[in-house]
């Protein structure tokens, strides 16, 4: 009930509208340098989060452990291509404000595979704004939604 009738409230739906747009731009940018650069490569990464699997506390646990060496990186090329244009087309989408659910969904998606490889960096903060916006009906009227 409190929801709705924050989401009905021009001032919220302007607030979200602008978070929508930063988290965008951040993912947009993201996408950007590595697709820009050219020589992107996650196998350091994901070796990286291999070796962080082992110890007393681990910060990456074993069944994901177990994707990584099995799935990821015997398929690197793949991973290689996905993360960039994922990251870029999550900006875009949330940029343009259509496919909004969607451009969410995949941008918790690849949050949460870092956040699961043992990274924080700024994967929380991208994931409780994507919580926050991620109802189509949150933002003002005109704007695609889809």
């Amino acid at each position: 009930m409190i929801i709705d009738a924050l989401r009905q409230n021009k001032k919220v739906s302007i607030i979200l509208a602008l978070l929508r747009i930063y988290l965008g731009y951040t993912w947009l940018m993201a996408g950007w340098g590595k697709i820009a650069g050219g020589q992107f490569d996650a196998s350091g990464f994901l070796q990286g989060a291999l070796t962080k699997a082992s110890g007393e506390q681990p910060a990456v646990q074993g069944w994901w452990a177990t994707f990584l060496e099995n799935v990821a990186i015997p398929n690197i090329q793949m991973f290689n291509m996905l993360v960039p244009w994922g990251e870029f087309l999550v900006g875009i989408g949330l940029l343009v404000g259509c496919f909004t659910k969607t451009a969410v969904f995949f941008g918790l998606v690849m949050n949460f595979s870092y956040l699961f490889s043992g990274t924080i960096s700024t994967n929380p903060q991208l994931v409780l704004l994507s919580i926050i916006i991620r109802r189509e009906d949150s933002y003002p009227q005109g704007i695609c939604r889809a």
